[in-house]
């Protein structure tokens, strides 16, 4: 299974339950991409949690006036179809209420963040 999927739809089923808090495995990656939600305003924020062995990264939801923060997460790269794009070719996500998250050389970037810099690379997913 795609370990970068499963995280966001847990972020995703946690947020529709109204869920407060919602915990997954431990990895760097997966670390970022969290901490670059809650950057955005996407979720509360981001923990690490436990010891060497067994590591967890918490994150806390955020609830608007009984709704969720957002309504759709769409996986971009897949482990069987990988999907990579310049800079000229990385549009806005829903004319700028969504975000989608890329893996360049620099690092993990926002599209708006890509743009700026003028780099592409991996597109990973959008969540609007």
């Amino acid at each position: 299974m795609d370990p970068i999927a499963d995280m966001l739809i847990k972020i995703k089923n946690a947020q529709m339950a109204k869920k407060e808090t919602v915990s997954f495995g431990h990895s760097k990656l997966k670390f970022e991409i969290a901490k670059i939600l809650s950057r955005e305003g996407f979720i509360a924020d981001v923990q690490k949690k436990g010891k060497k062995n067994v590591k967890l990264i918490e994150v806390g939801l955020i609830q608007d006036d009984g709704g969720a923060r957002f309504s759709q997460i769409r996986r971009i790269s897949k482990p069987s179809r990988r999907v990579y794009r310049g800079y000229k070719e990385i549009f806005s996500v829903r004319k700028g209420f969504g975000l989608a998250i890329y893996s360049t050389p620099k690092g993990l970037l926002t599209d708006k963040e890509a743009r700026r810099d003028k780099i592409g690379g991996e597109g990973l997913f959008e969540i609007y």
